[in-house]
């Protein structure tokens, strides 16, 4: 699998930066999560001004991991878009409901069903999106519902944390993956919510000795915030084999 960086920034964004959306290509183009900033990156890069995604998959309803498929809407309705395939919109249980509601206050009830082919995932229930395979894994994150995946093709594995608090589920989440890609939004492991609801760097590296994955690279990070030496970050426009 081939992985671009479309966006990496925190809740808020980096200088210059998108949020959260990481495309994964080989065989199909995947797109995990889609937060602000993502489709003008992805339309930047597209042959024909418009992304060409066969699936996203969205971890949960925090707005810098979804907020981009209300312009993606608007565009594939009125803009360059609406010749494409409608994509498969995968997202957590309960999620059609939701983005109806989200409809019915942004635009119509219907918007995001005339763009998008929207499914729901199930915790621990391999589902395909893009040609590969894919399992859910419920993170805590606050008290918001919200999933990390294991992302799967014939031969590699990469186990995307989306955001999450500290949890022993991180380290089965990436049991033995080739990558790693797991959130470090924060300083040091303070009290940032109660439940908490991000990871330290150090509470990542933890999560990903304890897994036994092969390589780490640590998202979702502010740019103030340095990391050790021998450590890999993330950034936006990155690209890299699994």
């Amino acid at each position: 699998m081939k992985l671009t960086v479309v966006g990496c920034s925190p809740a808020w964004p980096n200088p210059g930066g998108a949020q959260s959306g990481y495309l994964l290509e080989g065989p199909g183009r995947l797109l995990l999560d889609c937060g602000p900033g993502v489709l003008a990156r992805l339309r930047s890069n597209g042959a024909n001004g418009w992304p060409e995604i066969d699936a996203i998959v969205i971890s949960h309803f925090h707005l810098d991991h979804w907020g981009d498929l209300v312009p993606w809407v608007w565009g594939t309705m009125w803009g360059l878009g609406k010749e494409l395939e409608k994509p498969e919109l995968w997202l957590p249980p309960g999620g059609r409901e939701e983005l109806a509601g989200f409809g019915t206050r942004f635009g119509t009830p219907d918007m995001f069903i005339r763009v998008f082919e929207p499914m729901e995932y199930a915790e621990g229930e391999e589902f395909e999106a893009a040609g590969l395979k894919l399992v859910a894994t419920r993170l805590p994150h606050y008290t918001v519902q919200t999933f990390g995946f294991r992302v799967s093709n014939s031969t590699r594995t990469l186990a995307y944390s989306g955001d999450s608090g500290p949890s022993e589920r991180l380290a089965h989440l990436a049991e033995g993956v080739d990558l790693f890609l797991c959130e470090a939004t924060l300083e040091r492991g303070e009290l940032d919510g109660e439940p908490r609801g991000h990871l330290s760097a150090e509470e990542a590296v933890a999560a990903f000795e304890a897994s036994g994955a092969k390589r780490l690279l640590l998202t979702h990070r502010p740019k103030e915030l340095a990391l050790d030496g021998g450590l890999e970050q993330a950034h936006d426009g990155l690209q890299l084999d699994v």
